[in-house]
């Protein structure tokens, strides 16, 4: 009498550790429908909830070592159904996940090429030779700084040379603002994981024009996003339009300088997230992440497009080709609650107003009663999303909404923004001592 056979085991994807919110529980859900075994391979696991609640497996790893990630990938290769990848959805982790995976001959970006990049000092250098970005100077103290803008012009922006999110980053219209900016970074010169780094930070020319993203898979633009600031002299991105309402040739000329760009610092590999602004002269280059974009915008281009990013990354990893054709059928819009005071939640509210407005098909918040709110002025001071598109997009049977309509993304902005003011977050002040 013959048994009925056991499926096989799923092969392994491992992951560097994680975004805590948005993508990095999205990769393990596409893994799982790509099927394969997400394992997370993480030093504190307790800051990534979706592990318990999603029953992902994970590794205790220190991960701030290379060679540590590498002997835990290498003893994956042995686990059932074998290792097939490695990847991260974290910024902070996408340079460690490359090198491991092509130390295994698994599928993987340039390691070095990555790391180069995510040192915004030499990304900038690359595409200053390539004539892509602003006027830029690095410097290693206030007076070097004043010295950059004198010889660049006023306003300038100056921002630390590691990091992401718009952390440290401030528009600086004189020298008073600048040298006291400066002062700041480099007196905490500290890495995204506080470790001390070289004092270093660069002072770049101001371009004054609306901002977009250029997100790209391999060498093909798969989206043009609309991308919406909080007040000066920050950076915090409160907002995002998919597609982008600009003209068609405006649209080419961003997705252009985004692919010069990724040639530029050795990229074209899975995905990048290209950071632009239009000047007087056209599009210029403000910074490329070599990896999906934050902000949940994977989660707007999926909905618009049907184009899943996350998806795509994990099928890359693994030596997958995804389908890169794009299937235009709704105009979305993000916008995102931002919190005015510091403190302890103690409270939320408006949700289910926020998920009853018409055309939002997801609004969430990104904080806990209990949690400390400590402003930043970056993406830490989001609190809170609404997600909304034009319903007559998805309901037209044949997707044919047409992306160059400009009434139906004010609809879908308006929407999102109208939801995301519903969301109130309640805080007590900070109990001093």
């Amino acid at each position: 009498m013959t048994g009925t056979p056991h499926p096989a085991p799923p092969p392994v994807l491992a992951l560097v550790e994680s975004n805590t919110t948005g993508s990095g529980r999205e990769f393990a859900a596409a893994a799982r429908h790509l099927g394969l075994r997400p394992v997370v391979l993480t030093a504190r696991p307790e800051r990534y909830p979706y592990l318990a609640t999603d029953g992902v497996d994970h590794l205790p790893v220190d991960t701030e070592d290379p060679a540590a990630v590498r002997k835990a990938a290498d003893e994956l290769v042995g686990a059932p159904g074998g290792l097939s990848g490695v990847t991260s959805s974290s910024e902070y982790y996408v340079a460690t996940a490359a090198a491991t995976a092509a130390a295994l001959d698994l599928p993987a970006p340039d390691a070095d090429a990555i790391a180069r990049c995510r040192r915004k000092d030499l990304q900038r250098a690359a595409l200053a030779t390539a004539g892509l970005a602003p006027g830029f100077r690095t410097v290693t103290g206030p007076d070097a700084a004043l010295d950059a803008a004198r010889a660049l012009g006023y306003p300038v922006v100056a921002k630390p040379t590691t990091g992401s999110g718009s952390v440290g980053v401030r528009l600086c219209p004189g020298p008073d603002s600048l040298h006291r900016h400066v002062t700041g970074l480099l007196a905490a010169a500290t890495d995204e994981r506080g470790r001390p780094v070289p004092r270093r930070a660069l002072v770049e020319r101001y371009v004054d024009g609306p901002e977009y993203s250029v997100e790209t898979f391999d060498t093909t633009p798969v989206a043009v996003v609309a991308k919406h600031l909080g007040p000066a002299p920050h950076f915090v991105e409160t907002g995002h339009d998919f597609p982008a309402d600009v003209p068609g040739a405006l649209t080419a000329a961003l997705a252009d300088a985004a692919l010069a760009a990724l040639a530029a610092l050795g990229l074209g590999w899975g995905a990048a997230h290209t950071e632009l602004r239009v000047g007087p002269d056209g599009p210029v280059v403000i910074e490329v992440n070599p990896r999906p974009a934050g902000g949940m915008i994977p989660a707007l281009v999926r909905l618009g497009s049907g184009f899943d990013l996350v998806s795509a990354t994990v099928a890359r990893a693994v030596g997958r080709s995804p389908d890169l054709r794009a299937r235009p059928r709704a105009r979305t819009a993000i916008r995102f609650a931002v919190a005015r005071e510091a403190g302890t939640v103690t409270a939320l509210g408006g949700l289910d107003a926020a998920r009853a407005v018409p055309g939002v098909a997801h609004a969430e918040f990104t904080t806990a009663p209990g949690e400390r709110i400590t402003l930043t002025h970056s993406f830490r001071d989001r609190v809170g999303y609404a997600l909304a598109t034009d319903p007559a997009d998805l309901t037209d049977p044949a997707g044919s909404a047409d992306p160059a309509a400009p009434t139906t993304a004010r609809t879908a902005a308006d929407r999102a923004a109208h939801a995301a003011r519903l969301l109130t977050v309640t805080t007590a002040p900070e109990r001093t001592p």
